[in-house]
């Protein structure tokens, strides 16, 4: 790895470098802390709980939970400032800035959230209604359903089919990035 490193003229930073290991609790449990850290070098990484690549955050069991909850966590934040001068926008104003701020938030990255079950992204569709009640100035209490469709915003776990659909959909048809498009095998079909 050093060697890879001086070759291509990089030096490994270890203050900079995270390393996550993943697996069950109960297999995580069973590693000895000498067995956790790795050495590069003269320098030992230590493990951590939680990485960020790209923004996207994973924690060791990569059930998605971290990621899930700083990302509603930013956009319930940007919700509560929007509320403050919701009455001096108009709908459109709301509508756009919503989009900018929170919807954009939910989306990005999303399709590492593909096959989580319903509750664990049951927050960020909190965070969506939340935000749809703001842009049409809705109750508490009122139903999101009609103001999704209103809006024509799909649900969260929609929102994360169609960002995959959509990544299949542009590799198929060679619309992808070589680094996506290369990954596909082609498919051949015999005589049945």
């Amino acid at each position: 790895m050093i060697d890879w490193c001086g070759a291509h003229r990089l030096q490994l930073n270890a203050s900079k470098t995270d390393l996550l290991w993943h697996g069950s609790s109960a297999a995580l449990k069973s590693l000895s802390s000498s067995e956790k850290n790795i050495d590069v070098g003269g320098d030992s990484i230590v493990p951590a709980d939680i990485v960020r690549d790209l923004g996207v955050q994973f924690d060791c069991e990569l059930n998605m939970s971290a990621h899930i909850a700083k990302t509603t966590q930013t956009c319930f934040f940007h919700i509560r400032r929007l509320r403050q001068i919701r009455r001096l926008l108009g709908r459109d104003v709301t509508a756009k800035l919503v989009s900018a701020l929170v919807i954009s938030r939910l989306d990005y990255g999303n399709a590492v959230l593909v096959g989580l079950p319903q509750s664990t992204i049951a927050p960020l569709q909190c965070a969506l209604n939340a935000a749809v009640s703001l842009v049409l100035g809705l109750r508490p209490r009122d139903h999101v359903t009609a103001a999704l469709i209103e809006l024509h915003w799909l649900p969260v776990a929609a929102r994360i089919e169609y960002k995959l659909c959509t990544l299949v959909y542009q590799s198929v048809t060679g619309n992808a990035p070589t680094y996506i498009t290369d990954m596909l095998q082609p498919v051949s079909v015999g005589p049945t």
